[in-house]
Protein backbone atom coordinates (compact mmCIF):
# COMPACT_ATOMS: atom_id res chain seq x y z
CA UNK A 1 0.00 0.00 0.00
CA UNK A 2 1.25 3.19 -0.84
CA UNK A 3 2.01 6.70 1.97
CA UNK A 4 -1.45 7.54 3.00
CA UNK A 5 -1.73 10.88 3.44
CA UNK A 6 -1.37 12.79 6.60
CA UNK A 7 -4.90 13.83 7.19
CA UNK A 8 -6.50 10.06 6.18
CA UNK A 9 -9.26 8.77 8.55
CA UNK A 10 -7.96 7.47 11.71
CA UNK A 11 -5.05 9.03 11.46
CA UNK A 12 -2.97 6.39 9.59
CA UNK A 13 0.49 6.78 9.23
CA UNK A 14 1.17 4.93 5.96
CA UNK A 15 3.02 2.44 5.41
CA UNK A 16 5.84 4.03 4.16
CA UNK A 17 6.14 5.47 7.37
CA UNK A 18 8.73 5.55 9.54
CA UNK A 19 5.93 5.31 12.33
CA UNK A 20 4.20 2.31 10.36
CA UNK A 21 2.73 -0.05 12.61
CA UNK A 22 4.41 1.55 15.61
CA UNK A 23 2.40 4.83 16.33
CA UNK A 24 -0.80 4.29 18.62
CA UNK A 25 -3.06 4.87 16.03
CA UNK A 26 -2.11 1.49 14.74
CA UNK A 27 -2.49 -0.22 17.94
CA UNK A 28 -5.57 -3.12 17.63
CA UNK A 29 -5.04 -3.05 13.06
CA UNK A 30 -4.88 -6.13 11.56
CA UNK A 31 -2.17 -4.72 9.19
CA UNK A 32 0.12 -3.72 12.48
CA UNK A 33 2.86 -6.43 11.96
CA UNK A 34 2.77 -6.25 8.39
CA UNK A 35 3.65 -2.82 8.22
CA UNK A 36 5.98 -3.04 10.49
CA UNK A 37 8.14 -6.00 9.23
CA UNK A 38 7.59 -4.05 5.96
CA UNK A 39 10.03 -1.61 3.91
CA UNK A 40 9.99 1.66 4.93
CA UNK A 41 9.07 4.36 1.45
CA UNK A 42 7.07 4.85 -1.79
CA UNK A 43 5.54 1.93 -3.40
CA UNK A 44 7.35 0.94 -6.70
CA UNK A 45 3.70 0.18 -8.08
CA UNK A 46 2.65 4.33 -7.93
CA UNK A 47 5.30 5.11 -10.73
CA UNK A 48 4.22 2.31 -12.86
CA UNK A 49 0.85 3.33 -12.44
CA UNK A 50 1.46 6.49 -12.81
CA UNK A 51 3.06 5.78 -16.46
CA UNK A 52 0.13 3.31 -16.88
CA UNK A 53 -2.69 6.08 -16.32
CA UNK A 54 -0.51 8.82 -17.82
CA UNK A 55 -3.02 9.17 -21.35
CA UNK A 56 -5.96 8.75 -19.23
CA UNK A 57 -7.87 12.43 -19.01
CA UNK A 58 -10.40 12.34 -16.34
CA UNK A 59 -10.55 9.79 -13.80
CA UNK A 60 -14.01 9.63 -12.23
CA UNK A 61 -14.97 7.50 -8.97
CA UNK A 62 -18.35 6.76 -8.40
CA UNK A 63 -18.87 7.27 -4.46
CA UNK A 64 -22.16 6.63 -2.46
CA UNK A 65 -21.25 5.04 0.94
CA UNK A 66 -24.37 3.12 0.70
CA UNK A 67 -25.39 0.25 -1.00
CA UNK A 68 -28.44 0.33 -2.84
CA UNK A 69 -28.42 3.58 -4.21
CA UNK A 70 -27.73 2.35 -7.60
CA UNK A 71 -23.68 3.12 -8.36
CA UNK A 72 -23.31 0.30 -10.55
CA UNK A 73 -26.37 1.45 -12.51
CA UNK A 74 -25.32 4.76 -12.82
CA UNK A 75 -21.81 4.04 -13.74
CA UNK A 76 -23.18 1.58 -16.38
CA UNK A 77 -25.17 4.38 -17.67
CA UNK A 78 -22.90 6.80 -17.63
CA UNK A 79 -20.43 5.04 -20.07
CA UNK A 80 -23.08 4.51 -22.35
CA UNK A 81 -23.83 8.17 -22.29
CA UNK A 82 -20.50 9.56 -22.19
CA UNK A 83 -19.04 7.35 -24.82
CA UNK A 84 -23.03 7.70 -27.19
CA UNK A 85 -22.27 11.40 -26.87
CA UNK A 86 -18.88 11.60 -28.66
CA UNK A 87 -18.02 8.63 -30.71
CA UNK A 88 -14.35 9.67 -30.65
CA UNK A 89 -14.49 9.70 -26.95
CA UNK A 90 -13.13 6.48 -25.28
CA UNK A 91 -14.53 5.35 -21.74
CA UNK A 92 -13.30 2.94 -19.83
CA UNK A 93 -15.21 1.22 -16.53
CA UNK A 94 -13.13 -0.23 -13.87
CA UNK A 95 -15.36 -2.53 -11.70
CA UNK A 96 -13.67 -1.77 -8.09
CA UNK A 97 -16.33 -3.78 -6.56
CA UNK A 98 -13.99 -6.92 -5.38
CA UNK A 99 -16.44 -9.11 -3.45
CA UNK A 100 -19.67 -7.96 -5.93
CA UNK A 101 -19.03 -6.79 -9.22
CA UNK A 102 -21.67 -6.67 -11.40
CA UNK A 103 -20.75 -4.70 -14.42
CA UNK A 104 -19.81 -7.97 -16.50
CA UNK A 105 -23.89 -8.18 -16.69
CA UNK A 106 -25.15 -4.92 -16.37
CA UNK A 107 -23.19 -3.96 -19.68
CA UNK A 108 -23.65 -7.32 -21.28
CA UNK A 109 -20.33 -9.00 -21.61
CA UNK A 110 -20.70 -11.63 -18.94
CA UNK A 111 -18.63 -14.83 -20.04
CA UNK A 112 -16.05 -12.63 -21.56
CA UNK A 113 -12.29 -13.59 -21.21
CA UNK A 114 -9.49 -11.08 -20.40
CA UNK A 115 -6.51 -11.47 -22.89
CA UNK A 116 -3.17 -10.43 -21.66
CA UNK A 117 -0.16 -9.50 -23.72
CA UNK A 118 3.39 -7.97 -23.39
CA UNK A 119 1.51 -4.64 -22.72
CA UNK A 120 -0.45 -6.09 -20.38
CA UNK A 121 -4.01 -7.14 -19.71
CA UNK A 122 -6.55 -5.76 -22.62
CA UNK A 123 -10.35 -5.01 -21.08
CA UNK A 124 -13.20 -5.93 -22.50
CA UNK A 125 -14.29 -4.08 -24.90
CA UNK A 126 -19.14 -3.46 -24.63
CA UNK A 127 -18.33 -1.13 -27.87
CA UNK A 128 -16.19 0.07 -29.99
CA UNK A 129 -15.41 3.00 -27.56
CA UNK A 130 -16.53 1.46 -23.91
CA UNK A 131 -14.11 -1.13 -22.23
CA UNK A 132 -14.38 -2.61 -19.02
CA UNK A 133 -12.50 -4.48 -16.41
CA UNK A 134 -13.54 -6.77 -13.71
CA UNK A 135 -12.55 -9.60 -11.38
CA UNK A 136 -16.08 -11.00 -12.45
CA UNK A 137 -14.47 -11.87 -15.75
CA UNK A 138 -11.70 -14.02 -13.62
CA UNK A 139 -13.90 -16.07 -11.61
CA UNK A 140 -14.77 -19.39 -12.96
CA UNK A 141 -18.38 -19.46 -12.35
CA UNK A 142 -20.22 -15.88 -11.62
CA UNK A 143 -21.53 -17.53 -8.32
CA UNK A 144 -18.64 -17.47 -7.06
CA UNK A 145 -18.00 -15.86 -3.63
CA UNK A 146 -14.13 -14.09 -3.45
CA UNK A 147 -14.18 -14.38 0.19
CA UNK A 148 -10.45 -12.21 0.76
CA UNK A 149 -9.11 -9.85 3.61
CA UNK A 150 -8.39 -6.60 3.20
CA UNK A 151 -4.58 -6.51 1.45
CA UNK A 152 -5.53 -9.37 -1.18
CA UNK A 153 -8.16 -6.91 -2.38
CA UNK A 154 -5.97 -4.09 -1.90
CA UNK A 155 -3.46 -5.99 -4.44
CA UNK A 156 -6.04 -6.98 -7.42
CA UNK A 157 -7.26 -2.73 -7.18
CA UNK A 158 -3.05 -2.10 -7.32
CA UNK A 159 -3.34 -4.56 -10.56
CA UNK A 160 -5.86 -3.90 -11.93
CA UNK A 161 -4.38 -0.31 -11.86
CA UNK A 162 -1.13 -1.22 -12.86
CA UNK A 163 -1.39 -4.06 -15.33
CA UNK A 164 -4.77 -3.05 -17.92
CA UNK A 165 -3.68 -1.72 -20.70
CA UNK A 166 -6.38 0.85 -21.09
CA UNK A 167 -4.84 2.61 -24.11
CA UNK A 168 -5.53 6.63 -24.77
CA UNK A 169 -9.29 7.07 -22.49
CA UNK A 170 -11.18 10.41 -21.89
CA UNK A 171 -12.92 8.68 -19.08
CA UNK A 172 -12.24 5.99 -16.19
CA UNK A 173 -15.13 5.42 -14.35
CA UNK A 174 -14.37 3.83 -11.47
CA UNK A 175 -16.93 1.67 -9.96
CA UNK A 176 -16.72 1.84 -6.00
CA UNK A 177 -18.18 -0.76 -3.06
CA UNK A 178 -19.76 0.91 -0.55
CA UNK A 179 -18.05 2.54 2.51
CA UNK A 180 -15.10 4.41 2.79
CA UNK A 181 -12.61 1.61 3.79
CA UNK A 182 -9.91 -0.64 1.72
CA UNK A 183 -11.08 -0.62 -1.70
CA UNK A 184 -11.45 3.57 -1.40
CA UNK A 185 -8.11 3.87 0.17
CA UNK A 186 -6.53 1.52 -1.94
CA UNK A 187 -8.14 3.15 -5.10
CA UNK A 188 -7.21 7.53 -4.32
CA UNK A 189 -3.86 6.31 -2.85
CA UNK A 190 -2.78 5.03 -5.75
CA UNK A 191 -4.26 7.27 -8.29
CA UNK A 192 -3.27 10.15 -6.22
CA UNK A 193 0.63 8.70 -5.87
CA UNK A 194 0.58 8.65 -9.62
CA UNK A 195 0.52 11.98 -9.93
CA UNK A 196 -1.67 14.33 -11.99
CA UNK A 197 -2.61 13.31 -15.94
CA UNK A 198 -3.45 15.46 -18.30
CA UNK A 199 -7.11 15.95 -17.33
CA UNK A 200 -5.98 16.44 -13.23
CA UNK A 201 -6.44 13.87 -10.38
CA UNK A 202 -9.28 11.82 -9.03
CA UNK A 203 -12.43 13.52 -9.16
CA UNK A 204 -15.52 12.03 -7.26
CA UNK A 205 -18.93 11.81 -8.26
CA UNK A 206 -21.95 11.16 -5.44
CA UNK A 207 -24.33 9.29 -5.87
CA UNK A 208 -27.76 9.00 -3.68
CA UNK A 209 -30.90 8.44 -3.19
CA UNK A 210 -33.67 10.92 -1.98
CA UNK A 211 -34.57 9.48 1.82
CA UNK A 212 -32.43 10.97 4.65
CA UNK A 213 -31.13 7.52 5.48
CA UNK A 214 -28.91 7.32 2.60
CA UNK A 215 -28.15 10.83 2.49
CA UNK A 216 -26.15 10.07 6.17
CA UNK A 217 -23.81 7.60 4.46
CA UNK A 218 -23.30 10.48 1.64
CA UNK A 219 -22.47 12.62 4.10
CA UNK A 220 -19.39 10.37 5.40
CA UNK A 221 -18.46 9.84 2.16
CA UNK A 222 -18.38 13.45 1.37
CA UNK A 223 -16.62 14.03 4.28
CA UNK A 224 -13.96 10.64 2.91
CA UNK A 225 -13.55 12.98 -0.38
CA UNK A 226 -12.51 15.89 1.86
CA UNK A 227 -10.33 14.86 3.83
CA UNK A 228 -8.18 12.77 0.96
CA UNK A 229 -8.46 15.92 -0.94
CA UNK A 230 -10.82 14.19 -3.89
CA UNK A 231 -12.37 17.23 -5.60
CA UNK A 232 -16.14 16.39 -6.01
CA UNK A 233 -18.17 16.72 -9.32
CA UNK A 234 -21.56 16.80 -7.73
CA UNK A 235 -24.43 14.69 -6.79
CA UNK A 236 -26.63 12.28 -8.79
CA UNK A 237 -30.34 11.66 -7.41
CA UNK A 238 -31.20 8.19 -8.11
CA UNK A 239 -34.68 6.64 -7.33
CA UNK A 240 -35.74 10.49 -6.95
CA UNK A 241 -39.53 9.51 -8.48
CA UNK A 242 -41.05 6.36 -9.90
CA UNK A 243 -42.16 6.54 -13.14
CA UNK A 244 -45.04 4.69 -14.54
CA UNK A 245 -44.15 3.43 -17.90
CA UNK A 246 -47.84 3.03 -19.19
CA UNK A 247 -48.92 6.35 -18.15
CA UNK A 248 -45.97 8.29 -17.34
CA UNK A 249 -47.45 9.34 -13.73
CA UNK A 250 -45.06 10.07 -11.41
CA UNK A 251 -44.82 8.87 -7.71
CA UNK A 252 -42.65 9.24 -4.77
CA UNK A 253 -41.27 6.04 -3.52
CA UNK A 254 -38.52 7.70 -1.29
CA UNK A 255 -39.72 10.52 0.27
CA UNK A 256 -36.98 13.70 1.35
CA UNK A 257 -38.02 14.25 4.44
CA UNK A 258 -34.84 16.29 4.78
CA UNK A 259 -34.83 18.34 1.09
CA UNK A 260 -32.67 15.01 -0.91
CA UNK A 261 -29.62 15.58 -2.29
CA UNK A 262 -30.99 19.30 -3.30
CA UNK A 263 -30.60 20.02 0.44
CA UNK A 264 -27.29 18.17 0.51
CA UNK A 265 -25.72 19.76 -2.18
CA UNK A 266 -27.06 23.37 -0.93
CA UNK A 267 -25.82 22.92 2.64
CA UNK A 268 -22.51 21.26 1.47
CA UNK A 269 -21.55 23.77 -1.38
CA UNK A 270 -21.78 20.77 -4.52
CA UNK A 271 -23.53 20.90 -7.83
CA UNK A 272 -26.56 19.14 -8.18
CA UNK A 273 -25.57 17.02 -11.33
CA UNK A 274 -29.28 15.73 -11.67
CA UNK A 275 -32.35 13.11 -10.83
CA UNK A 276 -32.52 10.23 -12.21
CA UNK A 277 -36.12 8.65 -12.23
CA UNK A 278 -36.99 5.03 -11.08
CA UNK A 279 -38.02 3.41 -14.11
CA UNK A 280 -38.70 -0.69 -14.09
CA UNK A 281 -37.58 -1.21 -17.76
CA UNK A 282 -33.87 0.13 -16.84
CA UNK A 283 -34.02 -3.09 -14.07
CA UNK A 284 -34.87 -5.46 -16.94
CA UNK A 285 -32.07 -3.64 -19.12
CA UNK A 286 -29.51 -4.25 -16.85
CA UNK A 287 -30.26 -7.59 -15.59
CA UNK A 288 -30.30 -8.65 -19.16
CA UNK A 289 -27.18 -6.46 -20.30
CA UNK A 290 -28.69 -4.25 -22.99
CA UNK A 291 -28.40 -1.05 -23.18
CA UNK A 292 -30.97 1.07 -22.26
CA UNK A 293 -29.98 4.36 -23.91
CA UNK A 294 -29.85 2.63 -27.03
CA UNK A 295 -33.73 1.08 -26.62
CA UNK A 296 -35.53 3.25 -24.96
CA UNK A 297 -33.96 7.04 -25.57
CA UNK A 298 -36.55 9.15 -25.58
CA UNK A 299 -37.78 7.45 -21.93
CA UNK A 300 -37.63 9.90 -19.00
CA UNK A 301 -34.76 8.48 -16.84
CA UNK A 302 -32.40 8.34 -20.56
CA UNK A 303 -33.01 12.07 -20.99
CA UNK A 304 -32.39 12.61 -17.52
CA UNK A 305 -29.00 10.50 -17.75
CA UNK A 306 -28.17 12.64 -21.00
CA UNK A 307 -28.26 15.73 -18.97
CA UNK A 308 -26.26 14.15 -16.17
CA UNK A 309 -23.51 13.04 -18.69
CA UNK A 310 -23.59 16.94 -20.30
CA UNK A 311 -22.95 18.25 -16.64
CA UNK A 312 -20.34 15.68 -15.62
CA UNK A 313 -18.47 16.64 -19.13
CA UNK A 314 -18.79 20.21 -18.56
CA UNK A 315 -17.24 19.82 -14.38
CA UNK A 316 -14.56 18.13 -15.85
CA UNK A 317 -13.34 20.60 -17.95
CA UNK A 318 -14.03 23.60 -16.34
CA UNK A 319 -11.75 21.69 -12.95
CA UNK A 320 -9.22 21.34 -15.62
CA UNK A 321 -8.63 24.93 -16.61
Amino acid sequence: MSDIPENAPQHCPGSGSAEAGKASACAGCPNQNLCASGPVGPDPAIEIIRNRLANVKHKILILSGKGGVGKSTVTSLLGHGLSKRDPNVNVGVLDADICGPSQPRVLGVRGEQVHSSGSGWSPVYVTDNLSLMSIGFLLGSPDDAVIWRGPKKNGMIKQFLSEVDWGDLDYLLIDTPPGTSDEHLSTVQYLCGGGATAGGGARAVLVTTPQEVALLDVRKELDFCRKLNIPVLGVVENMSVFVCPACNVQSELFPATTGGAAALCSDAGLRLLGRLPLDPRLARCCDSGRDYLAELPNAPAAQALTSIANEIVAACENSSQ
